[in-house]
């Protein structure tokens, strides 16, 4: 089971951990983002090109079915304008033993983190905007996957 999605629409954790857990094995590990509202962010706008973002994120999920034993993976990454406390984004993996589900969603956030194509740009609460710029430690975690 593969599953990638980029949409607007919100997604529900439990059906998607449900749907990794039928799989059998012995292990599932999941990461879900929610958008912080620090600072003064009053929401958070994400753009993409659709067949760009979706062929990459299936690219980097197909990297990651073969680098660890996986059942199963779901990659949910949300676009649009979207405000603190809501979803972001969530990973699952399931594998019949811990080290490779976990090792293989933490392979998979960091690469959405710092290299998926999305550009985020914060809107505040004074009427300002800004482009939302990568992470040095973002960057040199997703690095290290490269190793």
């Amino acid at each position: 089971m593969k599953r990638v999605a980029i949409q607007a629409d919100d997604f529900d954790i439990s059906a998607e951990l449900a749907a990794l857990e039928a799989l059998g094995g012995g292990g599932v590990a999941s990461f879900t983002g929610i958008v912080r509202g620090e600072e003064g962010l009053v929401a958070l706008e994400l753009e993409h090109y659709p067949a760009m973002t979706q062929r990459q994120a299936e690219r980097i999920a197909d990297e990651a079915m073969a680098r660890w034993p996986l059942l199963g993976l779901s990659i949910i990454h949300r676009h649009g304008r979207l405000l603190p406390g809501e979803r972001i984004v969530f990973v699952g993996t399931a594998s019949r033993h811990r080290a490779a589900a976990l090792e293989s969603c933490a392979f998979l956030i960091d690469w959405l983190k710092s290299r998926a194509p999305f550009w985020k740009k914060a809107h505040y609460a004074d009427g300002a905007g800004a482009w939302v710029a990568p992470r040095a430690e973002d960057e040199a975690k997703a690095q290290d996957w490269d190793r």
